[in-house]
């Protein structure tokens, strides 16, 4: 067959996109996606000239961040025992919740009475923002903190709202805030992965590997689970008696062999993602293990992160593994508290005082001592660090002195580069149920801080499905306030 068609002198290209009111054309456009067709040509010979998908890009927006430590307290906090006292939920403890038909979702949860919190709070720091008796060694650090206490989501449920805060979504097969962060940005190090997630022990959140995966993206930017001692990553390590001459062979025999493959499959993302995996998993053998070797920290940064109390010593491991995790160029660290479920989490259904000061425990101090830290290695400037949950609690009782479930209106915080800190961006009601002043949704969370990072949200996009795709979807605005 000859390259043209007769039809109209049209290309047989053309003639597919022209036909059938663009059907034909909607699938080509798919496959045309896949091969690289769409991508911005000054990005495409970037990554052609640095032969990585990872290559470091320069972030279009001015930013001294690098990095970005991203806290996952999976279960949700309790807003108002923890960062946003409420005196009229004390002073009305017991009594309904006024209002309570307006919101027919939180209604048909049958909600208990309006349940005060027993937590002390303290005006801390300079800024004199309260925190609450949970929090001792983080209301040290409140001056580095801007803390939004006006977080809305639209989900009830763990797995919707897992979800969402980490890819923007409520339903699975989109990429991730960390893929997102890799894809406009690409990593410093190319001997380690851009995205790393570290979980608890106690096993990951519900939904799994989609809430750190690629969704629509080449696999190259999904996370790589970390763990805290030992080899950082299961099978890393060669078998006994391999040599690295021996491997470099067999890797090279592969990519040929693969390479062959590719030049007939070019759409195949997940084949040139097992090849780079592959590359980046030999050069891993050298230098993951001194990466995570926390054995080369001084006994006092131990201490600094809590690494010394059995209850906080898990979490203060993968703060610190974080913090040289940073110094060594990688782009995004996500941090998992709570694992499982029902007490073994966040999620304080029976009890949220004995909830929240077990998980408190376990996380206050390495939190402080990773700002404290990465502030006096003069780090803090270029790592951004986000602390949140899929959504909050609320303000009334379960099970007599638990709380369930509440995304009308929660607590999140940052610190570091770009953060205007000691302050409080927004309000929830009189109650802390619903936000009610510069209600900042979860899309506004993403834009604000993707710009943060020096990348615009509305610009950060990625063809798929017909459509430029972006982490905010339609909607999202940069929350100017938390900006320095």
């Amino acid at each position: 067959m000859t390259e043209r068609s007769s039809f109209c002198g049209q290309t047989r290209r053309e003639f597919l996109w022209e036909t059938g009111f663009g059907f034909t054309g909607t699938a080509l456009a798919g496959m045309l996606a896949a091969d690289g067709f769409f991508q911005h040509p000054a990005v495409a010979a970037e990554l052609a000239a640095k032969g990585s998908p990872l290559a470091v890009k320069k972030p279009p927006l001015p930013t001294k961040v690098k990095s970005v430590i991203f806290l996952f307290m999976y279960g949700g906090v309790s807003q108002v025992d923890t960062f946003d006292p409420k005196p009229e939920l004390t002073k009305r403890n017991g009594q309904v919740i006024p209002n309570v038909d307006q919101d027919p979702l939180f209604k048909v949860r049958n909600p208990g009475k309006l349940l005060a919190s027993s937590r002390k709070f303290t005006n801390a720091g300079k800024c004199g923002l309260p925190v609450s008796d949970l929090y001792p060694h983080l209301a040290g650090q409140i001056d580095n903190l801007c803390v939004v206490r006006s977080m809305f989501a639209d989900s009830f449920a763990h797995g919707g709202g897992l979800l969402q805060m980490n890819t923007g979504f409520l339903r699975q097969g989109y990429p991730c805030l960390g893929s997102w962060a890799t894809y406009g940005l690409g990593s410093e190090n190319q001997n380690l992965p851009g995205f790393v997630v570290m979980l608890d022990p106690r096993g990951g959140p519900i939904g799994g590997a989609p809430n750190w995966g690629n969704g629509f993206m080449p696999a190259t930017y999904q996370g790589t689970q970390f763990r805290s001692s030992g080899s950082p990553i299961i099978d890393l390590q060669p078998p006994a008696g391999a040599t690295r001459e021996g491997q470099r062979e067999q890797l090279d025999l592969l990519a040929a062999l693969n390479g062959k493959h590719r030049q007939t499959h070019p759409g195949e993302s997940e084949l040139q993602a097992r090849i780079e995996t592959y590359e980046l998993a030999f050069r891993m053998q050298q230098h993951a293990p001194d990466a995570v070797d926390l054995a080369q920290e001084s006994a006092a940064t131990q201490q600094l992160y809590g690494i010394d109390d059995p209850a906080s010593a898990y979490f203060g491991k993968q703060c610190l593994m974080a913090r040289r995790l940073v110094e060594r160029g990688v782009r995004f660290i996500q941090v998992y508290s709570g694992g499982g479920h029902s007490d073994q989490n966040w999620d304080a259904h029976g009890n949220v005082n004995s909830n929240h000061e077990l998980h408190c425990r376990e996380t206050d101090k390495p939190m402080a001592g990773l700002i404290q830290d990465l502030k006096s290695r003069g780090l803090l400037d270029e790592t951004l660090i986000v602390w949140t949950g899929e959504f909050g609690r609320t303000p009334t009782a379960q099970n007599g002195v638990g709380r369930d479930h509440s995304p009308r209106g929660f607590s999140a915080w940052l610190a570091g580069g770009g953060v205007k800190p000691g302050q409080a961006v927004g309000a929830t009601d009189d109650f802390g149920f619903k936000a009610v002043d510069n209600v900042v949704h979860v899309h506004d969370f993403h834009a604000t801080i993707l710009h943060l990072m020096g990348l615009d949200h509305l610009l950060l996009t990625y063809f798929h499905s017909g459509r430029d795709m972006r982490l905010t979807d339609v909607s999202g605005r940069v929350v100017k306030e938390i900006l320095a």
